[in-house]
């Protein structure tokens, strides 16, 4: 089974900035058949506030010809309490509306995928204590099956004991809870997106793959970190193991997020505005 991983989109009808990769992205994708697409989330500019954002970026995402299946991003619904955009019960029932579950499992055969709202991980309310438990009850119930997760925020930036990276990844005691899931659980492979870098990495059997975005990459107004500045996407290979590759795409317009932040982000900081 090919599955390719797209990421941080940030499509917008009203802010085209980023428009034009769009369809180079869509062409590679109808060359490179997979068997199924994984937006790790951020398909918006601000579908967090704007409705026609995730609107059409839904419209986008049916006129692919394969089976799609999306996680949002802070764009796309908000961040954790006491950021400018929460991810509240508004916001969420808006994206499952528009464009679908905010957490899901695709079964094939052995393989069981899951993606996860990362967006609400560490806010402590009821919508994250129903994630966890729902987590816990599809990684038991995998019925032998390998284990792949889909999520928006990286689980951590640069090591798995870190302290709170703040925006970039899940907060320590939510991190550790998921860490010690996921090595119990066996889960092969965690793909996520918001950082617009490419890396691989592992952590007590589990990969990680940062999928690269394909809107925009970010330049000098944020700390550097690990992995690459290229626009691309994933393809997850699943067989007896899976495998991923990074695939860097040249056809896509290399969009420098520092260059336009005004006009895109004009209300963010800069550390709100790049993934």
């Amino acid at each position: 089974m090919r599955v390719i991983q797209i990421s941080d989109t940030h499509l917008s009808p009203g802010k085209r900035h980023f428009a034009p990769n769009w369809a180079p992205l869509a062409d590679w994708l109808q060359a490179a058949r997979p068997d199924l697409v994984v937006h790790t989330g951020d398909l918006s500019v601000d579908g967090a506030d704007v409705e026609a954002d995730l609107e059409h970026c839904a419209e986008l995402l049916r006129a692919l010809p394969f089976p799609v299946l999306s996680v949002p991003g802070n764009h796309d619904v908000g961040d954790l309490p006491g950021t400018r955009q929460p991810a509240t019960l508004e916001r969420l029932e808006r994206w499952r509306r528009i464009i679908g579950p905010d957490r899901w499992v695709h079964d094939q055969p052995g393989w069981r995928l899951v993606g996860l709202n990362s967006q609400i991980i560490g806010s402590g309310d009821e919508e994250e204590a129903a994630q966890f438990a729902w987590l816990q009850g599809v990684l038991e119930a995998g019925e032998g099956r390998g284990v792949v997760v889909f999520t928006h925020k990286p689980i951590f930036v640069d090591q798995p004991d870190e302290g709170d990276t703040g925006y970039w990844s899940i907060r320590p005691a939510p991190r550790r809870r998921l860490l010690e899931l996921f090595e119990r659980h066996g889960v092969a492979l965690v793909a996520s997106g918001h950082l617009h870098r490419a890396w691989t990495g592992a952590h007590l059997g589990t990969r990680y793959v940062w999928g690269p975005s394909s809107g925009f990459i970010v330049g000098p107004m944020e700390r550097d970190m690990p992995g690459d500045r290229i626009l691309g996407a994933v393809i997850h290979t699943l067989d007896e193991t899976v495998s991923s590759e990074i695939v860097e795409l040249p056809e896509l317009r290399p969009f420098v997020i520092d260059d336009v932040i005004h006009e895109v982000y004009p209300r963010h900081q800069p550390a709100e505005a790049t993934s």
